[in-house]
C-alpha cells in the first residue's frame, strides 16, 4: 500500500498505486470540469498531487491544455521571475562497472575510449570553464569503485574549489554520482557541495531490472532509497530526475511525483531540482531499441503538468535537447540550463566539440555568451548565482523562503550582480550591450527601499573591479 512515510522503496513508489493512478487519470481526463478543477487549484501555486497531475497529463483537450502552458508559465514567474540559472556538467571519468543499456558507459562497451583525469587535468578544465564564465560546476563519474571511490570525488572537489582563474572561481559544486551510504554522504556534505543529484532513470522495477542488468546500480531498491540516505548524511538539496523515453511516460511522472511527495513527507522539504533528459542517441545507444521515446509535444507536456504539480522546485533541461525545444521550455516552467557543455571527459580542453568519451551527444552546441544573449532577448535574466548554497539557505530554509515569495528578496538582485560580473569579465560586445540594457530594466522589478539601495551600489563596484557580492 502507498506510504509516502515508509523508507521501503516499494511503499512509497508503490506499483500498484501508479497502475491506479493511471486507470483514473484515463478516465477523469475525459471530464472537462474535473480538469478545470485541478487547474483552478494549481492556480493557488501550493502543487498538486501526483494523481491530480496524471489526469492533467492525459487530458487532450486544446483549450484546457493551453490554459496548462499559461499557468506553468505564470508560476514559473511568480517563484523564479525571469531568472534562468546556469551551469555546466564536468565529466571526471568515463570508467563504469554497470552494464546499464542506455549509457555508452557501460562497462561491455569495448569501442569506447576509458579516461580518468588527474587532479592536473580537472584543474586544467576547471580553468577552461572560468574562463567561459561559468561559476557552478555539475561533476559527472561513472561508478567504478576501484577506479573512481569516494577519495577520487572528494580530492577532485577540492582541487575545482582551489582554483583561481583571473580573479574568479568555481563557487559551488553540485555532484552526480552514484548511490551511496550515508557517511559518504556525510563526507559529500562536508567537502561543500551544493545539490546531491541522482537521476533513477525509470521507475518501474521490472524496466528498471531488464536495463540494469549487472553492476553495482541493479539493485533497485538501494538506488531508489538514495535520496533518504543523502538526506540522513546532511545533504538537505537532491535532484531528482528520470530518463524519459526508456518506459512509459504516464508511469514515469507518476512515480517522479510520488518520491517528491516521499521526500517532502519524510524530510519536511521536497526535491531541490527536478532533471528532464530524454533518451538520445549516444555511441553503442540508438533510438531504435527505445519505442517509448518521447516526441517534442509529450515532451513539453510533461514540463508544463511537473512545474505546475511541483512549484517551488527548480527544473533543468540540459544541452540533450535543441536550442529551439529548450526554448520552448523555458516558457513553461524551466528555471536552469546548462550551457557551453561538454559530455567528454577532459571535453574543454580540447578544440573538438565531440569524441569518442561523450556520454551523450549535445544538439544544443552554442558556447556559453551565444547562450546568454540569447536568453537576454528573450529578456531572461542569465543567472550564475551560488548566494544561496553559502549562505546556508539550503533544504526546508530555501523551500520556506520560496513558498513564501521572499526568495526573490535574494534571487533577483544576487542575479543581476552575477550577470553583471559576467558582462564585465567574459561577454562580447553585443552580450554585453543587451545585458546592460537588461539589468538597467530590472532593477525597477526590486521594491525601493535598502536591498534596491544596495543593489545598485554593488553593481557600481562590481563596474569598478570588485567582485562576489551576496544577499
Amino acid at each position: 500500500m502507498y506510504n509516502p512515510l515508509s523508507t521501503h522503496a516499494d511503499e512509497f513508489i508503490d506499483h500498484s498505486e501508479v497502475l491506479e493512478t493511471l486507470a483514473e487519470a484515463r478516465r477523469e481526463s475525459q471530464n472537462p470540469l474535473r480538469v478545470s478543477e485541478i487547474l483552478e487549484k494549481a492556480a493557488h501555486c501550493k502543487g498538486l498531487s501526483h494523481r491530480e497531475a496524471a489526469i492533467l497529463l492525459d487530458c487532450n483537450d486544446p483549450v484546457l491544455e493551453e490554459r496548462l502552458y499559461a499557468l506553468a508559465g505564470e508560476i514559473k514567474q511568480r517563484f523564479y521571475g525571469n531568472r534562468i540559472v546556469l551551469f555546466a556538467p564536468l565529466y571526471l571519468s568515463n570508467y563504469c562497472i554497470n552494464g546499464c543499456v542506455y549509457c555508452p558507459y557501460h562497462a561491455k562497451n569495448r569501442s569506447i575510449p576509458r579516461k580518468k583525469l588527474t587532479q592536473e587535468e580537472i584543474a586544467a578544465e576547471v580553468r577552461a570553464l572560468i574562463r567561459t564564465g561559468h561559476k557552478r560546476l555539475a561533476v559527472e563519474a561513472g561508478e567504478d569503485p576501484v577506479r573512481n571511490p569516494l577519495d577520487y570525488i572528494l580530492e577532485s572537489i577540492r582541487t575545482i574549489y582551489s582554483v583561481s582563474e583571473g580573479g574568479n572561481s568555481i563557487r559551488r559544486v553540485n555532484v552526480n554520482i552514484a548511490a551511496t551510504d550515508v557517511e559518504s554522504y556525510r563526507k559529500l556534505k562536508a567537502a561543500g557541495i551544493g545539490t546531491y543529484i541522482l537521476f533513477q532513470e525509470t521507475y518501474n522495477r521490472q524496466q528498471y531490472e531488464s536495463l540494469h542488468p549487472t553492476g553495482p546500480k541493479s539493485n533497485y531498491d538501494w538506488h531508489t532509497e538514495a535520496m533518504d540516505r543523502a538526506q540522513e548524511g546532511g545533504c538537505d538539496d537532491v535532484g531528482v530526475g528520470v530518463l524519459f523515453g526508456l518506459g512509459g511516460y504516464r508511469y514515469e511522472l507518476t512515480a517522479l511525483l510520488m518520491h517528491a511527495e516521499h521526500l517532502e513527507a519524510r524530510f519536511g522539504v521536497g526535491p531541490h531540482t527536478i532533471s528532464m533528459p530524454r533518451i538520445c542517441p549516444a555511441d553503442d545507444v540508438s533510438l531504435d531499441s527505445f519505442p517509448d521515446a518521447l516526441p517534442d509535444a509529450i515532451f513539453r507536456k510533461i514540463v508544463a503538468v511537473l512545474r505546475v504539480a511541483v512549484p517551488y522546485t527548480g527544473m533543468i533541461i540540459s544541452t540533450r535537447e535543441s536550442a529551439r525545444m529548450r526554448e520552448q521550455l523555458l516558457h513553461c516552467g524551466v528555471s536552469q540550463i546548462s550551457g557551453g557543455s561538454r559530455t567528454s571527459v577532459g571535453g574543454y580542453t580540447t578544440e573538438e566539440r565531440h569524441d569518442e568519451t561523450a556520454q551523450f551527444d549535445v544538439s544544443d552546441t552554442r558556447p556559453l555568451d551565444d547562450v546568454v544573449r540569447w536568453l537576454l532577448e528573450m529578456d531572461h535574466i542569465p543567472s550564475f548565482c551560488t548566494a544561496c548554497y553559502r549562505e546556508g539557505r539550503t533544504g526546508d530554509r530555501f523551500m520556506a523562503l520560496c513558498k513564501s515569495g521572499k526568495i526573490s528578496l535574494c534571487c533577483t538582485p544576487n542575479a543581476l550582480m552575477t550577470l553583471k560580473e559576467y558582462l564585465m569579465d567574459y561577454a562580447s560586445p553585443a552580450t554585453r550591450a543587451a545585458g546592460e540594457r537588461l539589468i538597467a530594466a530590472s532593477l525597477s522589478d526590486i521594491p525601493e527601499g535598502r536591498v534596491r539601495e544596495k543593489t545598485v551600489e554593488r553593481l557600481a563596484r562590481i563596474e569598478a573591479g570588485e567582485r562576489d557580492f551576496r544577499f
